[in-house]
């Protein structure tokens, strides 16, 4: 920017100190610190502004394309979906004479177990393997490992 160095630095230092005087210089360079500091912080935050408007238009243009991508993704599934229904619609007329099967055979229909758990495992294998196939409570267990009682 300037091409300032130590010696033209030192030069309008001396010309300060005599022109200005001892008593005033300490604080007219603090005063002027204060200063160049303050200018130093509006430009940054003048920079700052400008690169947060330019990655805001950024952003708008980046929803913007979004946007329109979306709409394109919206308008192809609708218009597959209108395509489907109205292939389904013609299906169904066609077949509305035939009536559907039960999926099970003459007679009732099976009847579910919704509780009953039902392993991989056969049970008679989980017999022979020594596996538990009854929960016990705590109480049972003991009652059930007890050593027999001696008879006196």
């Amino acid at each position: 920017m300037f091409d300032i160095g130590v010696t033209k630095l030192a030069i309008i230092g001396g010309i300060a100190l005599i022109v200005i005087g001892p008593e005033k210089l300490p604080g007219l360079t603090r005063t002027l610190g204060t200063l160049l500091g303050r200018a130093r912080r509006y430009v940054a935050d003048v920079k700052e502004e400008v690169n947060r408007s330019i990655d805001l238009e950024e952003l708008r243009k980046m929803k913007d394309t979004m946007e329109s991508a979306a709409q394109a993704v919206q308008t192809s599934v609708q218009s597959s979906a209108d395509e489907l229904q109205q292939t389904w619609t013609q299906a169904t007329s066609i077949s509305s004479d035939v009536t559907p099967q039960p999926y099970y055979s003459i007679g009732q229909p099976p009847k579910k177990r919704w509780r009953a758990k039902v392993s991989a495992t056969p049970n008679w294998y989980k017999a022979r393997a020594g596996v538990r196939t009854k929960a016990l409570s705590g109480a049972a267990r003991v009652a059930r490992f007890r050593p027999p009682k001696a008879n006196s």
